[in-house]
């Protein structure tokens, strides 16, 4: 049986990576705006007189939208809807979101008037039938009169740019018409021509979103009532080449159904998408170098074995990725990366369990070389069922203190009757499959509501790392397995045990085991300290209070590259000079200024960009992102709720496998944790943005993690120790853990601290929230979740069931789901 499931394995193995280096290989990866340099606009459709802005108007208008974008010539734009009335346009290499904005959001009403004479005003609105009064683009000052409209943009057929050469009006804009249209023309310009030459009425209005956009006069050559035959006009109004070609393809597209506003508006630099690609890419390779060179010198031959396996984890994600055709962005390349810690987690898990296991095969007990301290259980009695038991030494068996020491006594026996290496490897497999199961649930639940609440890029961060997540689980549990076993058959490895990391206890194991730490003797001093910490963040967030990004507030942040070195009071002066001085201005490097304020035009954005380059130099728009209120509200809300909901899922999922009590205390501490990175953003002065907001989720699935594998543990040791008292339990409990959540964090922090120095400003906050989240997780647990549920089953003890019980505690022995 167990050499059949080998080779499936196996098949499995060859086949995933047979399938991810085929579309590695063939499919290039998808980049975001934020990599490859671009702008992103967010369109919300509005009620207008006629026609309500729903889902189906908004469909008519992204198909018109999509024929401009087509028009203008982008390379692979991307247009897709948003809820009910958004459409997202993304527009790569475009770097002007003004004019990006000017030429696919307007409505290109386009209407052909006849002209009914002067006018000496402006008109107000326009009357019911159409006819209105507007500025005569042809003499500045005067006004034409026109009638209802004779047609619409949408009786035109085609539209194109010309260059008239031989008049010298320069670019226009010719048309054509089709079927009906074209007789409507043929009218219209007809009965224009029966005017006399300098009457107004020989005129033909064309007037696109509500001006005059051309008002040719019929020639000598039209007939009166004959009209201009053959469908065709020309407006011409003294175009450059580009407005010309905007023009055509907004004729040519149609008009919007219903007015169209820019909600939200990003913009990025090629340079800077390129950079964080280089930063990441550089983070990950130190990352993975420093995490599989740790796991190499902790587990040795199997940690190198799980760092070939890690390496080919980035495959399979990689993989995962381009045949998804998901989007590769920004913070989904640091989840890409954050991923690669994540995938740690599992290998360490079977290795500590699987070291375990062999001490039981070698010793007995693993802490059989533990000396018995005095006042303990008695040692027959914790021999019978605990994982942990304190056996008796065999007659005859050299000293357990001399032993421990590792004392030639200990090699020469390890040696000569070490156990079976497979057996505690797959042991470790099987025991540890529910915790690796466990440890991803809590990631692939922040990573769902990433996804569901998020927008943008941010939402690429909860695709890359449910990717990772899952790879991770056929790296470790399939590949790594594969691996392991095949190195135990080895006939040099089965004679050197130590050689594969498990036949060692590992340092902090041993220290662990000479000297057990007594935490819960002084329980309620670490929730003390834990309140004071708490009240520290809460004090920050009150005094210096929560500085929200742009995205949850509105307004607009420009990030600028400078030609020159420029100081920041210098900066603030020239924002200041154009007309904001109360935005808030930032120096990031030596050239770069990053400029915050609230609404702000793209024509205002322009102004100060031309005032920044009186004092540095020529002045380049590195990242430029706008968010309107109701979005920035809207946004807000959502932020809130998806916080709200993964602690609601989590304490679901705590409830479902534990009782209330450590339900309760695993909860505890994960709202601790929040509020302390919180505190930390508002004492360091650190927006809290999207990308805070994801950092956030990944925080509260990672401590819910590290306290189920510390939580799961004392349930078994519970199981095992009916009469021994929880405070006992709960050191026995993070003692036998806190390797597995040393060695995991480590793996963690190694990338995140790559990310914070080589991912540069875009990911640097973000690595040091989740930086600050790991480290106050792993304390968390200790310090607080354990504490808490020490005295909450001291107050609500469980319900007596000497039957119940002594059954259970049969059927947990040994199936311990965590190490």
């Amino acid at each position: 049986m167990s050499c059949r499931a080998t080779v499936w394995r196996a098949l499995i193995a060859l086949a995933v990576l047979a399938v991810s280096l085929f579309f590695a290989l063939t499919t290039p990866a998808r980049l975001g705006l934020d990599l490859r340099g671009g702008t992103r606009i967010v369109l919300e459709a509005q009620d207008s007189p006629t026609v309500r802005a729903d889902s189906a108007a908004a469909d008519r208008a992204m198909e018109v939208l999509r024929q401009r974008v087509d028009a203008l010539g982008v390379a692979e734009p991307s247009l897709a809807r948003s809820g009910e009335k958004r459409i997202v346009v993304e527009l790569p290499g475009v770097q002007d979101p003004r004019k990006a904005a000017e030429a696919i959001g307007r409505t290109a009403q386009l209407t052909f008037h006849p002209v009914l004479g002067a006018a000496s005003g402006p008109g107000s609105r326009p009357a019911a039938d159409g006819s209105r009064v507007l500025a005569d683009p042809d003499a500045p000052g005067r006004f034409l009169r026109l009638g209802p409209p004779a047609l619409t943009g949408e009786g035109v057929k085609d539209a194109d740019a010309a260059l008239d050469a031989q008049s010298g009006r320069g670019w226009g804009v010719d048309l054509s018409f089709h079927g009906d249209a074209a007789k409507q023309w043929a009218r219209v310009t007809g009965d224009a021509a029966c005017a006399e030459p300098a009457d107004p009425a020989r005129r033909v209005a064309i007037v696109l979103d509500g001006r005059i956009v051309s008002a040719p006069g019929m020639q000598q050559s039209v007939a009166c009532k004959a009209g201009i035959a053959g469908g065709s006009a020309q407006i011409s109004g003294g175009f450059a080449a580009e407005e010309a070609r905007e023009l055509a393809a907004l004729v040519k597209g149609g008009a919007l159904p219903v007015p169209v506003t820019a909600v939200e508006q990003s913009t990025v630099g090629p340079s800077l998408g390129a950079d964080a690609i280089r930063a990441s890419a550089q983070a990950a390779v130190i990352g993975l170098v420093c995490t599989g060179v740790f796991i190499v010198v902790v587990y040795r031959l199997l940690g190198a074995l799980a760092t070939l396996a890690l390496a080919l984890y980035g495959l399979i994600s990689y993989a995962a990725v381009v045949a998804l055709g998901a989007t590769l962005t920004l913070p989904g390349l640091a989840g890409f990366v954050l991923a690669i810690g994540i995938a740690v987690d599992a290998n360490v898990l079977v290795f500590e369990r699987a070291r375990e296991e062999y001490a039981r095969s070698a010793w007995g007990s693993p802490d059989a070389r533990r000396p018995q301290r005095e006042g303990s259980p008695d040692a027959r009695t914790l021999a019978e069922g605990a994982p942990d038991a304190l056996r008796p030494q065999a007659k005859g068996a050299p000293d357990a203190g001399a032993l421990a020491e590792g004392s030639p006594e200990a090699r020469r026996r390890r040696l000569k009757g070490a156990p079976d290496l497979r057996r505690p490897l797959r042991t470790g497999f099987a025991k540890a499959w529910s915790a690796v199961a466990d440890s991803n649930v809590t990631t692939l639940l922040a990573a769902g509501l990433l996804f569901v609440f998020a927008t943008g890029p941010v939402k690429g961060f909860g695709v890359t790392l449910a990717i990772g997540v899952l790879a991770s689980m056929v790296s470790a549990m399939v590949i790594t397995r594969l691996l392991a076993e095949w190195a135990v058959r080895l006939g040099a490895v089965r004679r050197r045990p130590a050689w594969t990391g498990l036949a060692t206890v590992g340092r902090l194991r041993t220290r662990l085991e000479r000297r057990r730490p007594q935490l819960m003797r002084h329980r309620r001093r670490w929730l003390g300290i834990c309140g004071g910490l708490l009240l520290l963040a809460i004090g920050g967030i009150g005094v210096r209070g929560v500085e929200f990004g742009v995205e949850f507030t509105g307004g607009r942040v420009v990030q600028y590259a400078a030609e020159r070195p420029v100081d920041a009071d210098a900066a603030r002066e020239a924002v200041a000079d154009a007309g904001f001085p109360r935005a808030v201005v930032q120096t990031t490097g030596e050239k770069g200024v990053t400029v915050r304020t609230g609404e702000l035009t793209n024509d205002q954005q322009e102004r100060i960009r031309a005032s920044l380059g009186e004092v540095a130099g020529k002045v380049a728009v590195e990242r430029d992102e706008l968010i309107g209120p109701s979005l920035g509200s809207e946004l807000r809300t959502h932020a809130l709720i998806a916080l709200g909901v993964a602690v609601a899922a989590q304490l679901l999922y705590l409830t479902v496998r534990f009782r209330w009590t450590f339900a309760t205390a695993a909860v505890a501490a994960m709202a601790q944790d929040v509020v302390l990175v919180i505190g930390l953003f508002a004492w360091l002065g650190k927006p809290v943005d999207s990308v805070f907001l994801a950092a956030l989720l990944t925080v509260v699935g990672y401590s819910v993690n590290d306290t189920v594998v510390v939580l799961d543990r004392l349930r078994e040791l519970r199981g095992a120790r009916r009469k021994a008292p929880w405070p006992e339990l709960a050191d026995l409990a993070v003692a036998q853990t806190l390797p597995r959540t040393v060695n995991t964090g480590m793996g963690a922090l190694f990338v995140l601290a790559a990310l914070a120095v080589l991912g540069g400003d875009s990911l640097a906050d973000f690595s040091i929230a989740l930086l600050a989240g790991v480290v106050v997780g792993m304390a968390s647990t200790v310090f607080t979740a354990m504490p808490l549920a020490v005295i909450l089953q001291a107050r609500h003890p469980e319900p007596q069931r000497p039957e119940i019980a002594r059954t259970r505690s049969k059927t947990r022995e040994g199936s311990g789901a965590v190490v």
